[in-house]
């Protein structure tokens, strides 16, 4: 299905980084691991401020166009083709992990954030923004499935032996290429890795 999305010349997010990731990116220190990077706007983001990042994809389509995206800003990413269901990030590796509209089933984050917990250094940063259950009528961006949508009680009990930096549900304007387009509910969340 990916691959299919990201067949288009047209970056389908847009070229440029998420808001609430740039708002907060002098908090990530590298090297960065970005889940479900796709066609690589916000990892190349994360390249022009100078830091390491590993962008990981199941769409070799998609990463194909974020090494393309990086080449023209005249920055360096690593990306790797792997499914976020059985993905092993390297261990206490990480400085700081990004998920940016990354939904994923129950049945995959309960696998993978452990793993990703793991692979973040003490006092590392996991930064993450996804559309929230409350997003599921809507028409601006997001799966169709309750699952894959997040909220508060999810983030509590996916990310419990971090300590939060920040956490909140709001409503905003997502503008991110021609998928991500109108008021949406979001819901942020920076929390740091316990030393």
């Amino acid at each position: 299905m990916w691959n299919e999305r990201y067949a288009s010349e047209e970056y389908m997010y847009g070229t440029e980084p998420n808001a609430f990731l740039a708002e907060h990116a002098a908090m990530l220190k590298g090297p960065v691991l970005s889940l479900a990077e796709g066609e690589g706007r916000n990892a190349v983001f994360l390249a022009s401020l100078g830091l390491e990042v590993l962008g990981v994809d199941s769409s070799d389509v998609g990463l194909d166009k974020a090494q393309a995206l990086a080449g023209k800003k005249g920055v360096k990413i690593q990306t790797e083709v792997a499914d976020l269901a059985e993905f092993e990030p390297q261990e206490n590796h990480y400085a700081a992990v990004v998920s940016i509209f990354a939904h994923l089933p129950g049945s995959i984050r309960r696998r993978l954030y452990p793993l990703v917990e793991k692979s973040l250094k003490p006092g590392g940063i996991f930064l993450l923004e996804a559309y929230t259950e409350e997003q599921l009528p809507r028409k601006t961006g997001g799966p169709k499935d309750l699952d894959m949508l997040m909220s508060k009680a999810k983030i509590e009990q996916d990310f419990a032996n971090y300590e939060p930096v920040l956490l909140r549900v709001l409503e905003r304007e997502v503008q991110e290429g021609q998928l991500h387009t109108g008021l949406a509910s979001v819901i942020q969340f920076i929390g740091r890795k316990k030393a």
